[in-house]
Protein backbone atom coordinates (compact mmCIF):
# COMPACT_ATOMS: atom_id res chain seq x y z
CA UNK A 1 0.00 0.00 0.00
CA UNK A 2 1.07 3.44 -0.53
CA UNK A 3 2.10 5.97 1.82
CA UNK A 4 -0.55 7.78 0.61
CA UNK A 5 -3.37 5.16 0.64
CA UNK A 6 -2.22 4.53 3.62
CA UNK A 7 -2.56 7.74 5.00
CA UNK A 8 -6.43 8.10 3.85
CA UNK A 9 -7.00 4.81 5.25
CA UNK A 10 -5.84 5.65 8.96
CA UNK A 11 -7.66 9.13 8.42
CA UNK A 12 -10.99 7.31 7.35
CA UNK A 13 -10.76 5.31 10.14
CA UNK A 14 -9.85 8.22 12.59
CA UNK A 15 -12.80 9.98 11.66
CA UNK A 16 -15.16 6.92 12.12
CA UNK A 17 -15.81 6.21 8.11
CA UNK A 18 -14.38 3.02 8.67
CA UNK A 19 -14.52 0.76 11.74
CA UNK A 20 -10.74 0.28 12.89
CA UNK A 21 -9.24 -2.46 12.18
CA UNK A 22 -8.31 -2.71 16.21
CA UNK A 23 -10.15 -1.24 19.36
CA UNK A 24 -9.66 -1.95 22.66
CA UNK A 25 -12.27 -1.15 24.87
CA UNK A 26 -13.56 -0.48 28.30
CA UNK A 27 -10.48 0.68 29.61
CA UNK A 28 -8.80 3.63 31.37
CA UNK A 29 -5.80 5.92 29.61
CA UNK A 30 -3.26 7.31 31.20
CA UNK A 31 -2.74 10.78 29.42
CA UNK A 32 1.23 11.92 29.79
CA UNK A 33 0.55 14.88 28.23
CA UNK A 34 -1.82 16.03 31.18
CA UNK A 35 -0.71 13.83 33.72
CA UNK A 36 -4.04 12.86 34.32
CA UNK A 37 -6.34 9.22 33.60
CA UNK A 38 -9.20 9.82 30.89
CA UNK A 39 -11.60 7.40 29.50
CA UNK A 40 -11.65 6.28 26.12
CA UNK A 41 -11.57 3.66 23.58
CA UNK A 42 -7.82 3.56 21.68
CA UNK A 43 -8.50 2.98 17.98
CA UNK A 44 -5.83 1.25 16.03
CA UNK A 45 -4.70 0.83 12.31
CA UNK A 46 -1.93 -1.24 11.63
CA UNK A 47 0.98 -0.20 14.12
CA UNK A 48 -0.94 3.32 14.02
CA UNK A 49 -2.87 4.49 16.89
CA UNK A 50 -5.64 6.74 14.99
CA UNK A 51 -7.76 7.60 17.38
CA UNK A 52 -8.89 8.63 21.27
CA UNK A 53 -12.83 8.20 21.83
CA UNK A 54 -16.23 6.42 21.30
CA UNK A 55 -14.45 4.09 18.18
CA UNK A 56 -16.06 0.38 16.96
CA UNK A 57 -13.35 -1.87 15.11
CA UNK A 58 -13.45 -4.68 13.37
CA UNK A 59 -11.25 -6.05 16.21
CA UNK A 60 -12.61 -4.94 19.10
CA UNK A 61 -10.18 -6.31 22.73
CA UNK A 62 -12.27 -5.74 26.23
CA UNK A 63 -9.53 -4.36 28.44
CA UNK A 64 -11.88 -5.55 31.51
CA UNK A 65 -11.43 -1.98 33.64
CA UNK A 66 -7.83 -1.91 33.12
CA UNK A 67 -5.67 0.90 32.60
CA UNK A 68 -3.61 1.59 29.15
CA UNK A 69 -0.89 3.32 28.89
CA UNK A 70 1.95 3.46 26.28
CA UNK A 71 4.59 0.90 26.14
CA UNK A 72 8.00 1.70 28.54
CA UNK A 73 10.82 3.06 26.73
CA UNK A 74 14.14 2.67 28.68
CA UNK A 75 16.50 5.77 28.04
CA UNK A 76 19.86 3.99 28.96
CA UNK A 77 21.26 0.55 28.77
CA UNK A 78 23.90 -1.58 28.39
CA UNK A 79 21.91 -4.39 26.62
CA UNK A 80 25.41 -6.92 27.70
CA UNK A 81 25.00 -6.29 31.35
CA UNK A 82 21.70 -8.34 31.07
CA UNK A 83 24.36 -11.42 29.72
CA UNK A 84 21.39 -11.53 27.18
CA UNK A 85 21.84 -11.47 23.22
CA UNK A 86 19.82 -8.99 21.59
CA UNK A 87 16.74 -11.43 20.77
CA UNK A 88 16.62 -13.36 24.19
CA UNK A 89 16.76 -9.90 26.09
CA UNK A 90 13.67 -8.91 24.20
CA UNK A 91 11.99 -11.65 24.68
CA UNK A 92 12.68 -11.31 28.40
CA UNK A 93 11.67 -7.75 28.86
CA UNK A 94 8.94 -7.46 26.40
CA UNK A 95 6.29 -8.96 28.61
CA UNK A 96 7.32 -6.37 31.48
CA UNK A 97 6.20 -3.79 29.29
CA UNK A 98 9.07 -2.57 27.54
CA UNK A 99 8.59 -1.90 24.06
CA UNK A 100 10.94 0.39 22.59
CA UNK A 101 15.03 0.71 24.22
CA UNK A 102 18.07 2.84 23.43
CA UNK A 103 21.03 1.06 24.00
CA UNK A 104 25.05 2.15 24.48
CA UNK A 105 26.67 -0.61 22.63
CA UNK A 106 30.35 0.75 23.98
CA UNK A 107 30.49 -2.65 25.85
CA UNK A 108 30.71 -5.17 22.52
CA UNK A 109 32.10 -1.87 21.00
CA UNK A 110 35.11 -2.13 22.65
CA UNK A 111 35.73 -5.83 22.22
CA UNK A 112 34.72 -5.77 18.23
CA UNK A 113 33.99 -2.30 17.30
CA UNK A 114 32.16 -0.98 14.62
CA UNK A 115 31.23 -4.58 13.81
CA UNK A 116 30.26 -5.22 17.17
CA UNK A 117 27.65 -2.37 16.50
CA UNK A 118 26.38 -3.90 13.32
CA UNK A 119 26.14 -7.48 14.84
CA UNK A 120 23.61 -6.05 17.77
CA UNK A 121 21.40 -3.86 15.10
CA UNK A 122 21.15 -6.78 13.04
CA UNK A 123 20.27 -8.70 15.51
CA UNK A 124 17.92 -6.92 16.65
CA UNK A 125 16.03 -5.91 13.45
CA UNK A 126 12.81 -7.28 13.28
CA UNK A 127 12.09 -7.73 16.86
CA UNK A 128 8.84 -6.65 18.55
CA UNK A 129 10.77 -4.64 21.20
CA UNK A 130 12.43 -0.64 19.21
CA UNK A 131 16.12 -1.31 19.84
CA UNK A 132 17.76 2.04 19.01
CA UNK A 133 21.26 2.48 19.39
CA UNK A 134 23.45 5.57 20.93
CA UNK A 135 27.17 5.92 19.35
CA UNK A 136 29.70 4.86 21.56
CA UNK A 137 31.59 7.91 22.46
CA UNK A 138 34.54 6.26 24.87
CA UNK A 139 36.39 3.15 23.01
CA UNK A 140 38.31 3.01 24.91
CA UNK A 141 37.16 4.32 28.01
CA UNK A 142 40.32 6.04 28.58
CA UNK A 143 43.71 5.84 27.86
CA UNK A 144 44.79 3.63 30.91
CA UNK A 145 43.46 0.61 29.50
CA UNK A 146 43.74 -2.06 26.54
CA UNK A 147 40.07 -2.55 24.72
CA UNK A 148 39.36 -4.37 21.75
CA UNK A 149 38.96 -1.75 19.51
CA UNK A 150 39.28 1.80 19.04
CA UNK A 151 37.02 4.09 17.74
CA UNK A 152 37.87 7.66 16.70
CA UNK A 153 35.62 10.72 15.47
CA UNK A 154 35.70 9.51 11.87
CA UNK A 155 34.22 6.35 13.27
CA UNK A 156 31.38 8.08 14.82
CA UNK A 157 30.32 10.01 11.33
CA UNK A 158 30.19 6.17 9.67
CA UNK A 159 28.36 4.97 12.89
CA UNK A 160 26.14 7.64 12.85
CA UNK A 161 24.56 6.61 9.17
CA UNK A 162 23.88 3.02 10.60
CA UNK A 163 19.93 2.89 11.13
CA UNK A 164 18.33 3.42 14.65
CA UNK A 165 21.37 5.68 15.52
CA UNK A 166 19.70 8.04 17.96
CA UNK A 167 22.86 9.91 19.13
CA UNK A 168 26.01 10.21 21.20
CA UNK A 169 26.10 7.77 24.02
CA UNK A 170 27.34 8.82 27.40
CA UNK A 171 31.00 11.15 27.27
CA UNK A 172 32.03 9.52 30.13
CA UNK A 173 35.58 10.68 29.70
CA UNK A 174 34.41 14.06 31.10
CA UNK A 175 38.25 14.67 32.05
CA UNK A 176 38.84 14.42 28.70
CA UNK A 177 36.65 16.90 28.02
CA UNK A 178 37.32 19.59 30.72
CA UNK A 179 41.29 19.44 29.51
CA UNK A 180 39.45 19.40 25.76
CA UNK A 181 41.23 16.19 24.91
CA UNK A 182 41.29 16.88 21.20
CA UNK A 183 39.61 13.96 19.77
CA UNK A 184 37.23 13.78 22.93
CA UNK A 185 36.22 17.28 20.98
CA UNK A 186 36.21 15.89 17.63
CA UNK A 187 33.32 13.23 18.50
CA UNK A 188 31.35 16.48 20.55
CA UNK A 189 32.04 18.40 17.27
CA UNK A 190 30.42 15.79 15.04
CA UNK A 191 27.38 15.32 17.37
CA UNK A 192 26.90 19.36 17.23
CA UNK A 193 26.63 19.31 13.86
CA UNK A 194 24.19 16.38 13.29
CA UNK A 195 22.38 17.85 16.17
CA UNK A 196 21.77 14.96 17.46
CA UNK A 197 21.43 14.18 21.64
CA UNK A 198 24.60 13.59 23.97
CA UNK A 199 24.34 11.76 26.80
CA UNK A 200 27.06 12.62 29.52
CA UNK A 201 28.47 10.37 32.30
CA UNK A 202 29.98 12.45 35.41
CA UNK A 203 29.75 11.70 38.90
CA UNK A 204 29.94 13.92 41.32
CA UNK A 205 30.82 16.93 39.04
CA UNK A 206 29.63 19.93 40.35
CA UNK A 207 30.65 23.97 40.47
CA UNK A 208 32.52 25.28 37.35
CA UNK A 209 33.56 22.08 35.89
CA UNK A 210 30.11 20.99 35.58
CA UNK A 211 29.18 23.93 34.04
CA UNK A 212 32.00 24.06 31.22
CA UNK A 213 31.25 19.95 30.75
CA UNK A 214 27.52 21.22 29.87
CA UNK A 215 28.75 23.90 27.47
CA UNK A 216 30.51 21.31 25.84
CA UNK A 217 27.07 19.93 24.40
CA UNK A 218 26.51 17.20 26.76
CA UNK A 219 22.69 16.91 27.69
CA UNK A 220 22.24 14.49 30.10
CA UNK A 221 23.47 12.51 33.16
CA UNK A 222 22.96 8.68 34.98
CA UNK A 223 25.26 9.22 37.24
CA UNK A 224 24.04 11.00 40.19
CA UNK A 225 24.64 9.83 43.69
CA UNK A 226 22.82 12.66 45.73
CA UNK A 227 19.53 14.68 45.04
CA UNK A 228 21.72 18.01 45.73
CA UNK A 229 24.23 16.66 42.65
CA UNK A 230 20.83 16.29 40.47
CA UNK A 231 18.83 19.62 41.44
CA UNK A 232 22.38 21.33 40.60
CA UNK A 233 22.34 19.34 37.19
CA UNK A 234 19.04 20.05 36.10
CA UNK A 235 19.02 23.66 37.09
CA UNK A 236 22.37 23.46 34.60
CA UNK A 237 19.84 22.03 31.97
CA UNK A 238 20.49 18.55 32.15
CA UNK A 239 18.00 15.50 31.81
CA UNK A 240 19.02 13.66 34.96
CA UNK A 241 18.47 9.52 34.49
CA UNK A 242 17.71 8.50 37.61
CA UNK A 243 18.94 4.86 37.53
CA UNK A 244 18.13 1.59 39.33
CA UNK A 245 19.87 -1.14 38.48
CA UNK A 246 21.46 -4.05 39.50
CA UNK A 247 24.29 -2.37 41.59
CA UNK A 248 24.09 0.48 40.94
CA UNK A 249 20.69 1.86 43.03
CA UNK A 250 19.97 5.52 43.07
CA UNK A 251 16.39 5.65 43.56
CA UNK A 252 15.36 6.52 47.05
CA UNK A 253 18.42 9.17 47.24
CA UNK A 254 17.58 11.09 43.59
CA UNK A 255 13.90 11.01 44.33
CA UNK A 256 13.57 13.81 46.58
CA UNK A 257 15.05 16.03 43.64
CA UNK A 258 11.97 15.62 41.85
CA UNK A 259 9.12 17.62 41.07
CA UNK A 260 6.09 18.80 39.91
CA UNK A 261 7.97 21.61 38.10
CA UNK A 262 11.30 19.38 36.90
CA UNK A 263 9.77 15.94 36.39
CA UNK A 264 9.55 16.41 32.54
CA UNK A 265 13.01 16.67 32.54
CA UNK A 266 13.85 13.41 34.49
CA UNK A 267 14.02 10.06 33.25
CA UNK A 268 13.62 6.32 34.94
CA UNK A 269 16.54 4.26 33.53
CA UNK A 270 18.09 0.94 34.58
CA UNK A 271 22.18 1.26 33.04
CA UNK A 272 22.98 -2.20 34.02
CA UNK A 273 20.39 -4.88 35.00
CA UNK A 274 21.24 -9.05 35.43
CA UNK A 275 19.30 -11.54 33.04
CA UNK A 276 17.87 -13.00 36.89
CA UNK A 277 16.60 -10.01 38.16
CA UNK A 278 14.80 -9.24 34.82
CA UNK A 279 13.40 -12.41 35.06
CA UNK A 280 12.28 -12.68 39.03
CA UNK A 281 11.23 -9.00 39.21
CA UNK A 282 10.84 -6.64 35.41
CA UNK A 283 12.87 -4.57 34.07
CA UNK A 284 10.88 -0.72 33.88
CA UNK A 285 7.90 -2.13 36.00
CA UNK A 286 9.97 -3.19 38.57
CA UNK A 287 11.08 0.23 38.91
CA UNK A 288 7.76 1.81 38.55
CA UNK A 289 6.60 0.05 41.20
CA UNK A 290 9.35 0.92 43.80
CA UNK A 291 9.50 4.57 42.79
CA UNK A 292 5.52 4.51 43.94
CA UNK A 293 6.09 2.66 47.07
CA UNK A 294 8.90 5.87 47.62
CA UNK A 295 6.41 8.32 47.03
CA UNK A 296 6.61 9.07 43.59
CA UNK A 297 2.96 9.99 41.80
CA UNK A 298 2.36 7.05 39.73
CA UNK A 299 1.56 8.62 36.51
CA UNK A 300 4.79 11.11 37.26
CA UNK A 301 6.95 7.59 37.45
CA UNK A 302 4.84 6.66 33.55
CA UNK A 303 6.25 9.97 32.21
CA UNK A 304 9.22 9.34 33.14
CA UNK A 305 9.36 5.64 31.22
CA UNK A 306 7.46 7.09 28.30
CA UNK A 307 6.75 10.48 26.93
CA UNK A 308 9.95 12.23 28.79
CA UNK A 309 12.43 9.57 26.95
CA UNK A 310 10.49 10.33 23.41
CA UNK A 311 11.00 14.03 23.79
CA UNK A 312 14.52 13.68 24.87
CA UNK A 313 15.53 11.41 21.95
CA UNK A 314 13.42 13.19 19.34
CA UNK A 315 11.17 9.85 18.78
CA UNK A 316 8.29 11.35 17.53
CA UNK A 317 6.45 8.54 17.12
CA UNK A 318 5.80 6.93 20.14
CA UNK A 319 5.89 7.48 24.18
CA UNK A 320 1.86 8.23 24.23
CA UNK A 321 -1.32 7.06 23.67
CA UNK A 322 -2.02 9.42 20.86
CA UNK A 323 -3.42 9.60 17.39
CA UNK A 324 -0.27 9.32 15.37
CA UNK A 325 1.63 7.16 17.72
CA UNK A 326 2.70 3.71 17.61
CA UNK A 327 0.39 1.32 18.86
CA UNK A 328 3.05 0.33 21.95
CA UNK A 329 0.67 0.33 24.52
CA UNK A 330 0.19 -2.14 27.92
CA UNK A 331 -2.66 -2.88 29.99
CA UNK A 332 -2.37 -3.22 34.27
CA UNK A 333 -4.69 -2.74 36.77
CA UNK A 334 -3.20 -0.67 39.44
CA UNK A 335 -1.61 2.19 39.44
CA UNK A 336 -0.21 1.77 42.94
CA UNK A 337 1.33 -1.87 41.77
CA UNK A 338 2.01 -1.39 37.95
CA UNK A 339 2.05 -4.97 37.15
CA UNK A 340 1.76 -5.40 33.28
CA UNK A 341 -1.18 -7.76 32.04
CA UNK A 342 -0.92 -7.37 28.20
CA UNK A 343 1.42 -6.11 25.48
CA UNK A 344 0.68 -4.59 22.26
CA UNK A 345 3.76 -3.82 20.16
CA UNK A 346 2.70 -2.07 16.95
CA UNK A 347 -0.79 -3.20 17.70
CA UNK A 348 -0.18 -6.71 17.91
CA UNK A 349 -1.17 -8.47 21.20
CA UNK A 350 2.20 -10.42 22.43
CA UNK A 351 2.59 -13.68 23.61
CA UNK A 352 5.79 -14.19 25.52
CA UNK A 353 7.66 -17.64 23.96
CA UNK A 354 10.74 -17.80 25.69
CA UNK A 355 13.42 -19.48 24.14
CA UNK A 356 11.67 -20.44 20.80
CA UNK A 357 13.12 -17.62 18.62
CA UNK A 358 16.38 -18.54 16.82
CA UNK A 359 19.48 -18.23 19.19
CA UNK A 360 21.64 -16.65 16.85
CA UNK A 361 20.35 -14.61 13.31
CA UNK A 362 21.21 -17.32 9.79
CA UNK A 363 24.70 -15.77 8.87
CA UNK A 364 25.82 -13.81 11.95
CA UNK A 365 28.63 -16.55 13.31
CA UNK A 366 30.23 -16.13 9.34
CA UNK A 367 29.52 -12.07 8.99
CA UNK A 368 30.82 -11.51 12.33
CA UNK A 369 34.20 -13.51 13.88
CA UNK A 370 35.78 -10.70 15.85
CA UNK A 371 32.18 -11.37 17.91
CA UNK A 372 32.30 -14.88 19.00
CA UNK A 373 35.99 -15.95 18.76
CA UNK A 374 36.59 -12.84 21.43
CA UNK A 375 39.34 -14.35 24.03
CA UNK A 376 42.79 -13.95 22.87
CA UNK A 377 44.98 -15.12 25.57
CA UNK A 378 47.57 -17.41 26.36
CA UNK A 379 47.45 -19.29 29.75
CA UNK A 380 51.08 -20.42 30.43
CA UNK A 381 53.00 -18.62 31.98
CA UNK A 382 50.12 -16.34 33.57
CA UNK A 383 51.61 -15.21 36.99
CA UNK A 384 49.49 -13.14 40.05
CA UNK A 385 52.44 -12.99 42.27
CA UNK A 386 52.92 -9.60 43.65
CA UNK A 387 56.90 -8.86 45.28
CA UNK A 388 57.31 -7.04 48.32
CA UNK A 389 58.33 -3.47 47.22
CA UNK A 390 57.40 -1.46 50.49
CA UNK A 391 54.95 -1.88 53.55
CA UNK A 392 52.01 -0.17 52.64
CA UNK A 393 49.83 -0.88 49.58
CA UNK A 394 46.65 0.98 47.82
CA UNK A 395 44.13 -1.34 48.30
CA UNK A 396 40.54 -0.56 46.73
CA UNK A 397 37.61 -0.64 49.17
CA UNK A 398 34.25 -1.31 48.05
CA UNK A 399 31.43 0.31 48.99
CA UNK A 400 27.43 -1.33 49.12
CA UNK A 401 25.33 -0.58 46.17
CA UNK A 402 27.71 1.81 44.82
CA UNK A 403 30.11 2.25 41.90
CA UNK A 404 32.08 4.52 43.53
CA UNK A 405 35.26 2.76 45.41
CA UNK A 406 37.36 4.23 48.38
CA UNK A 407 41.39 4.18 48.08
CA UNK A 408 42.68 3.24 51.39
CA UNK A 409 46.29 2.64 52.57
CA UNK A 410 47.00 -0.65 54.02
CA UNK A 411 49.82 -2.69 55.60
CA UNK A 412 50.46 -5.22 53.47
CA UNK A 413 50.61 -8.97 53.90
CA UNK A 414 53.81 -10.68 53.39
CA UNK A 415 54.46 -14.70 52.86
CA UNK A 416 58.02 -15.35 51.58
CA UNK A 417 58.74 -12.41 49.83
CA UNK A 418 54.96 -11.95 47.87
CA UNK A 419 52.23 -10.00 49.05
CA UNK A 420 49.27 -11.78 49.54
CA UNK A 421 45.68 -11.96 50.27
CA UNK A 422 44.65 -11.20 54.04
CA UNK A 423 41.07 -13.31 54.63
CA UNK A 424 41.28 -11.52 58.34
CA UNK A 425 40.86 -8.36 56.94
CA UNK A 426 38.74 -9.46 54.42
CA UNK A 427 41.41 -8.67 51.65
CA UNK A 428 41.57 -10.43 48.07
CA UNK A 429 43.73 -9.88 45.47
CA UNK A 430 42.61 -8.44 42.04
CA UNK A 431 43.96 -8.53 39.09
CA UNK A 432 43.11 -8.00 35.34
CA UNK A 433 44.33 -9.37 32.76
CA UNK A 434 44.30 -8.32 28.73
CA UNK A 435 42.17 -10.86 26.77
CA UNK A 436 41.77 -8.62 22.74
CA UNK A 437 45.70 -9.01 21.85
CA UNK A 438 47.36 -11.41 23.49
CA UNK A 439 49.78 -8.55 24.92
CA UNK A 440 50.24 -10.10 28.50
CA UNK A 441 49.42 -7.02 30.43
CA UNK A 442 47.92 -7.82 33.51
CA UNK A 443 47.25 -5.31 36.56
CA UNK A 444 47.52 -6.83 39.96
CA UNK A 445 46.34 -5.29 43.46
CA UNK A 446 44.27 -5.96 46.21
CA UNK A 447 40.54 -5.11 46.83
CA UNK A 448 38.62 -5.07 50.42
CA UNK A 449 34.88 -5.31 51.09
CA UNK A 450 33.90 -8.37 49.25
CA UNK A 451 33.72 -11.08 51.57
CA UNK A 452 35.86 -14.09 49.45
CA UNK A 453 37.39 -16.97 51.91
CA UNK A 454 38.10 -19.61 49.51
CA UNK A 455 39.22 -19.86 46.27
CA UNK A 456 38.44 -17.35 42.73
CA UNK A 457 35.91 -16.12 41.05
CA UNK A 458 36.87 -14.51 37.40
CA UNK A 459 34.87 -13.12 34.40
CA UNK A 460 35.37 -11.41 31.02
CA UNK A 461 32.71 -8.85 32.11
CA UNK A 462 34.82 -6.26 33.07
CA UNK A 463 33.92 -2.63 32.42
CA UNK A 464 34.59 -0.94 29.65
CA UNK A 465 36.97 -2.55 28.01
CA UNK A 466 36.11 -6.14 29.13
CA UNK A 467 39.32 -8.14 29.55
CA UNK A 468 39.55 -10.73 32.48
CA UNK A 469 38.53 -9.03 35.98
CA UNK A 470 39.61 -12.02 38.80
CA UNK A 471 39.74 -11.89 42.30
CA UNK A 472 41.05 -14.73 44.60
CA UNK A 473 42.66 -15.72 47.72
CA UNK A 474 45.46 -17.70 46.19
CA UNK A 475 46.94 -17.84 42.84
CA UNK A 476 46.94 -21.26 42.23
CA UNK A 477 42.96 -20.98 42.05
CA UNK A 478 43.35 -17.87 40.20
CA UNK A 479 45.13 -19.57 37.51
CA UNK A 480 42.59 -21.97 37.31
CA UNK A 481 39.60 -19.75 36.79
CA UNK A 482 41.41 -17.68 34.09
CA UNK A 483 42.40 -20.84 32.22
CA UNK A 484 38.69 -21.75 32.62
CA UNK A 485 37.00 -19.15 30.70
CA UNK A 486 39.87 -19.13 27.91
CA UNK A 487 39.11 -22.45 27.25
CA UNK A 488 35.39 -21.45 27.09
CA UNK A 489 35.49 -18.43 25.18
CA UNK A 490 34.24 -15.70 27.90
CA UNK A 491 31.84 -15.81 30.65
CA UNK A 492 32.46 -16.46 34.41
CA UNK A 493 33.78 -19.01 36.51
CA UNK A 494 34.62 -19.59 40.23
CA UNK A 495 37.21 -22.32 41.41
CA UNK A 496 38.12 -23.21 44.81
CA UNK A 497 40.82 -25.95 46.65
CA UNK A 498 42.03 -26.41 42.74
CA UNK A 499 38.41 -27.73 41.43
CA UNK A 500 36.50 -25.14 38.82
CA UNK A 501 32.65 -25.56 41.40
CA UNK A 502 30.46 -23.19 38.67
CA UNK A 503 30.75 -21.68 34.88
CA UNK A 504 28.63 -19.55 32.40
CA UNK A 505 29.57 -19.62 29.25
CA UNK A 506 29.03 -15.82 27.47
CA UNK A 507 29.41 -16.56 23.61
CA UNK A 508 29.16 -13.53 22.22
CA UNK A 509 32.13 -11.27 22.92
CA UNK A 510 32.49 -12.82 25.96
CA UNK A 511 29.75 -10.56 27.05
CA UNK A 512 25.92 -12.31 26.34
CA UNK A 513 24.98 -15.77 25.59
CA UNK A 514 22.17 -16.80 23.14
CA UNK A 515 21.37 -19.62 25.66
CA UNK A 516 17.45 -19.14 26.31
CA UNK A 517 16.63 -16.78 29.48
CA UNK A 518 15.51 -19.00 31.97
CA UNK A 519 18.51 -21.28 31.06
CA UNK A 520 21.08 -18.36 31.40
CA UNK A 521 19.45 -17.26 34.92
CA UNK A 522 19.46 -20.84 36.23
CA UNK A 523 23.55 -21.15 35.59
CA UNK A 524 23.81 -17.26 36.57
CA UNK A 525 22.28 -18.59 39.78
CA UNK A 526 24.93 -21.61 39.67
CA UNK A 527 27.82 -18.81 39.81
CA UNK A 528 26.13 -17.04 42.92
CA UNK A 529 25.47 -19.74 45.10
CA UNK A 530 29.67 -21.14 44.39
CA UNK A 531 30.17 -17.30 45.02
CA UNK A 532 28.43 -17.34 48.33
CA UNK A 533 29.65 -21.05 49.56
CA UNK A 534 33.21 -19.58 48.67
CA UNK A 535 32.24 -16.63 51.26
CA UNK A 536 30.94 -13.80 48.78
CA UNK A 537 29.03 -11.70 51.49
CA UNK A 538 27.57 -8.97 48.46
CA UNK A 539 24.46 -9.18 46.61
CA UNK A 540 25.88 -9.79 43.00
CA UNK A 541 29.86 -10.42 43.54
CA UNK A 542 30.28 -10.25 39.63
CA UNK A 543 28.75 -7.31 38.69
CA UNK A 544 30.57 -5.66 41.12
CA UNK A 545 33.63 -6.84 39.97
CA UNK A 546 32.78 -5.94 36.55
CA UNK A 547 32.90 -2.40 37.71
CA UNK A 548 36.61 -2.49 39.26
CA UNK A 549 38.18 -1.88 36.03
CA UNK A 550 36.26 1.04 35.33
CA UNK A 551 38.65 4.21 35.41
CA UNK A 552 35.89 6.89 35.50
CA UNK A 553 34.28 6.35 38.60
CA UNK A 554 35.89 7.56 41.55
CA UNK A 555 37.98 7.09 43.25
CA UNK A 556 40.44 3.69 42.45
CA UNK A 557 40.25 1.10 39.88
CA UNK A 558 42.32 -1.57 38.35
CA UNK A 559 42.97 -2.28 34.41
CA UNK A 560 45.53 -4.30 32.58
CA UNK A 561 48.01 -1.20 33.10
CA UNK A 562 47.75 -1.54 37.02
CA UNK A 563 45.70 0.86 39.35
CA UNK A 564 43.92 4.08 38.53
CA UNK A 565 43.62 7.21 40.32
CA UNK A 566 40.18 8.34 38.98
CA UNK A 567 40.46 11.70 40.87
CA UNK A 568 44.04 12.32 39.06
CA UNK A 569 43.27 10.28 36.35
CA UNK A 570 46.55 8.54 35.83
CA UNK A 571 48.66 5.09 36.60
CA UNK A 572 49.65 5.04 40.57
CA UNK A 573 51.62 2.83 42.25
CA UNK A 574 50.30 0.12 44.69
CA UNK A 575 53.29 0.39 46.82
CA UNK A 576 53.20 3.46 48.60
Amino acid sequence: MSAKSLRAKRNSQARGLDPAELVLKNCHLVDVFCGTLKEGDVAICGDTIVGIGDYSGVEEFDCRGGIVSPGFMEGHIHIESSMLSPRQFVDTVLPHGTTTVICDPHEIANVAGINGIRYLLEESDGLPCSIFVMAPSCVPATHLENSGARLVSDDLVEIMQLPQVLGLAEMMNFPGVLFQDNEVVEKLIVAGKLGVPVDGHAPGLRGKDLQAYIGNGVMSDHECSTAAEALEKLSSGMHIFIREGSTAKNLKALLPAVSVKNSHRCLLVTDDCHCDELLKEGHLDRILRKAVKLGLDPITAIQMVTINVASFFGLRDRGAVAPGCRADLIVFDDLQDIRVRTVFSGGEEIIAQHGEAELVSAGLLERYPEVFDSVNVKAEGLSFKIPVNGKKVRVIRVKKDELITDSVELDAKIIDGNAVADKDRDIVKLAVVERHHATGNRGLGFLQGMGLKRGALASTVGHDSHNITVVGVNDSDMHLVVKTIIDQGGGLAAACDGEVKARLVLDVAGLMSTAPPEVLAAKFHEMLEAALEQGVTVGDPFMLMSFMALPVIPHLKMTDLGLVDVDDFRLTDLWL
